[in-house]
Formats: structure tokens, C-alpha cells, sequence
């Protein structure tokens, strides 16, 4: 994580006009922007047309009407006409704000109306040079654009004024020097004012990233450690060849059924159940063979199975099931079922052999007892005896009259 911060940094880098160095991210700062950038330059757009169209009344106070005064109207207008027209389509294409094209234009348009007041009033410098420096400081803190543009068009202000001034006014060239002092004031104060603003928006932006990144591979390392877990109690819980529950697991659910058997009074079921002949068919197809085997057989055990039943692996061939709320004659209804299903399944690789056969043992817990040590004794007892019947049967021992009682014969209760 601290190598992706650490890139994120690197990439925030600003350049000398306060911009992002790294041109996407710069790009998506500007997304990011797009519409405060419309707003602001709305706000300007329209206090522009105002202005514009507000002094055309102090020009008819110091012209009259005349072809002086008309000029400086049409201009106006056309000026205000334009400002309105860009602020307007701004509220329905945003990205026009950062746009050079549409930007410039209208930055050319009031500049050079603004310049065109000198020659018809050439007598009014004190509202020339504020003009200037109140059109200057829009530049700066209200337009949205470039850094290199905006000093750009504060430079084309600058010496379109002046050279208007040395051409239709009379200004002494201590004055002239005062308001080229005052400018040059001006720009600096601008620049410093809008480098600082753009390099804190970005270094907020920066900031942001970088939390938002950090937030992100938080979540992934919490996801990652989550299917860790995941997988870590899979593991603890479930025997990895068979996919069925390993013996600890399956102790610590058989526990669980047994104290509510006992709580309910409910009868619980345990069965054995050993795969017939595997260390021969182990000996002779591999071992490779017999995991196969030992997985087909555990879906065929919990394909009989109900939802309530507990299934896990033993300990090499054989299976210990539990069958919750069943009595002896349920539990062995459900290990022939097994039986049966067991002798059904085809596997080319030991058609030599055969069908495949399990034996199966079943107990039941006893009233008075507390653990499964005792059933599970039983029930392996009752597996050891249908193996020396012959294998490939349903033995269920039945603790109340002393019999290990063949399925094939009777079920038992």
C-alpha cells in the first residue's frame, strides 16, 4: 500500500503555472471542475455584460449622443450581446467553460471594447487605469483559464492601453510610469493570488486521491484478509479431497445435535460407514484411483442424505455420519439407500473389479448417555461384523436386546 501512496505522489507533482505535471490527472482535475469553472465564468460573463452596458450611460453623460457616443453603444451591446450569449450556453454544455476557443474569444472581445473607450474619451484616464486594473483582477480571479493565457491578456491590457494612451491622450510621462508601476503591481499581486488558489485547489484534489486510493486498497486488504478467512476455516473444517466435513468439524456438529437431542429428547442416529476392498483397489490402481473413489463415494453418501443429516470423513476409507431426529429404522432406511446408490456407480477405471460395495454400521445414542463415544463404539462394532459377513450390507446394532442385526434381514429399532 505504501508504494501505491507513495506513486500517487509522485504523480501530484505542479509545474510552474500551478497546473499537475501528470497530464490525466490534470485532466481529471478539470472534470472534476467542470462545472465551478461554468459557474465562475458565468458570474463573470454577466457581471461583464452589466458593467458594459451600465456605463453606456456615463458615456451619454460625458458625450451626449452623438457619433462618439453610438460607437462606444454599438460596442457595448455587441460586447454585452456576446458575454450573455457564452454564459447561456454554458448552462447547457459546461465544458465550454474550459474551452480556449470560446474563452479567448470573449477575452478579446471585452479587452478590446475596453481599449476602444480611450480614443473616444481620451480625456478620462483616472477611469482608463481602473478600468485596467479591475478588468486585470477578473482575469486573475474570475475567468477560468490557463495560466499562460491569462498572462498573455493581461499583457495585450497592459500595452493596448498604454499605447492608446500615448496615442490619443496627453499623459505626462510621470503618470505614465505611475500606472505602469501600478500594473505591473497589479499582475504580480494577480499571479501570486491565482497560483496560490490553483495550488491549493490541486494539492486538495491531491489529497483526496490519495485518501480515496488508500480508502481502496483498505477495502481490498479487507476483502483479501476476509477470503482469507474464508478459506482458512474451509480448510480448518473441511477434508480438501472429499469436500465433506473432516473429522473435527464433523465432532464439533455431531457434539451441537447431540446436547439438542438431549435437550428436545429427540433420538439421534450415528452410521459407519467403510469402503469394501479399498486397500486392494488402492494397492493396484494408485492412489490417484483411489482419492477418485473416495470422492464418488461422499457424493453418493450425501446425495441420500437429508438437509438435517451431518456427513464427514472418518479417517481413510471410512465415513461417520449423523442422523438428527431419526430412530434406528430411519437410520438404516437411509443406509441401504447408500448402499444401494454406492453399487450403482460406474468407474472405468476398476470395471475389472467389479462394482464398488461399502458396509455400513448403525447405532443410536441411548437415552442415558451424554457423549457418542458409546454410539459411535456401537456402530463401529456393527461395521465390524458386516464385514465378516460378507461385506456390502446395513449391519444396525441395537444395544436393548444384544444384536448386530443385518439390514437384509431386519431393520431393527
Amino acid at each position: 500500500m505504501a508504494s501505491g501512496v507513495s506513486d500517487a505522489k509522485a504523480n501530484t507533482r505542479l509545474n510552474w503555472y500551478s497546473e499537475f505535471s501528470e497530464p490525466t490527472l490534470e485532466a481529471l482535475f478539470q472534470r472534476t471542475m467542470q462545472t465551478h469553472h461554468a459557474c465562475q465564468l458565468r458570474y463573470a460573463l454577466w457581471s461583464a455584460a452589466g458593467l458594459f452596458l451600465a456605463f453606456s450611460l456615463a458615456d451619454y453623460a460625458l458625450l451626449g449622443m452623438g457619433e462618439a457616443y453610438g460607437w462606444l453603444l454599438v460596442m457595448r451591446v455587441a460586447v454585452a450581446l456576446s458575454c450573455v450569449a457564452l454564459a447561456m450556453a454554458t448552462l447547457k454544455r459546461p465544458a465550454l467553460a474550459q474551452r480556449p476557443l470560446p474563452v479567448n474569444v470573449i477575452c478579446l472581445l471585452c479587452l478590446t471594447g475596453l481599449m476602444t473607450t480611450i480614443p473616444l474619451r481620451p480625456d478620462q484616464i483616472g477611469i482608463h487605469l481602473a478600468s485596467m486594473i479591475f478588468a486585470s483582477m477578473v482575469l486573475y480571479l474570475f475567468v477560468p483559464n490557463r495560466f499562460p493565457w491569462i498572462l498573455a491578456w493581461n499583457a495585450y491590457l497592459a500595452s493596448g492601453v498604454v499605447t492608446a494612451m500615448l496615442i490619443w491622450s496627453s499623459l505626462a510621462p510621470e503618470l505614465m510610469f505611475t500606472g505602469l508601476l501600478l500594473m505591473g503591481f497589479v499582475n504580480m499581486l494577480g499571479s501570486l493570488t491565482l497560483t496560490r488558489l490553483d495550488r491549493l485547489q490541486r494539492n486538495q484534489f491531491a489529497s483526496l486521491l490519495e485518501e480515496r486510493e488508500i480508502n481502496r486498497q483498505l477495502h481490498r486488504e479487507i476483502e483479501e484478509r476476509r477470503l482469507l478467512e474464508e478459506r482458512l476455516r474451509h480448510m480448518a473444517t473441511t477434508d480438501e479431497l472429499t469436500g465433506i466435513a473432516n473429522r473435527r468439524h464433523f465432532f464439533e456438529l455431531a457434539n451441537r445435535e447431540l446436547s439438542r437431542a438431549l435437550r428436545e429428547r429427540t433420538p439421534l442416529a450415528m452410521c459407519m460407514v467403510d469402503i469394501d476392498h479399498f486397500k486392494r483397489l488402492n494397492d493396484r490402481y494408485g492412489h490417484a484411483t483411489g482419492d477418485r473413489v473416495l470422492a464418488a463415494v461422499a457424493d453418493c453418501c450425501q446425495s441420500v442424505l437429508r438437509d438435517t443429516d451431518i456427513i464427514g470423513r472418518y479417517g481413510g476409507e471410512e465415513f461417520v455420519l449423523a442422523f438428527p431426529n431419526a430412530n434406528l429404522h430411519t437410520a438404516a432406511s437411509i443406509g441401504e439407500r447408500l448402499r444401494e446408490k454406492v453399487t450403482q456407480l460406474t468407474l472405468p477405471d476398476i470395471d475389472d473389479l467389479g462394482p464398488l460395495s461399502v458396509t455400513v454400521g448403525i447405532s443410536r445414542v441411548e437415552a442415558h448417555e451424554v457423549e457418542l463415544d458409546g454410539a459411535l463404539l456401537r456402530a463401529d462394532q456393527a461395521l465390524y461384523a458386516g464385514k465378516t459377513r460378507g461385506r456390502n450390507r446395513v449391519v444396525v446394532a441395537d444395544p436393548q436386546v444384544s444384536l448386530l442385526t443385518d439390514v437384509k434381514v431386519s431393520a431393527g429399532h
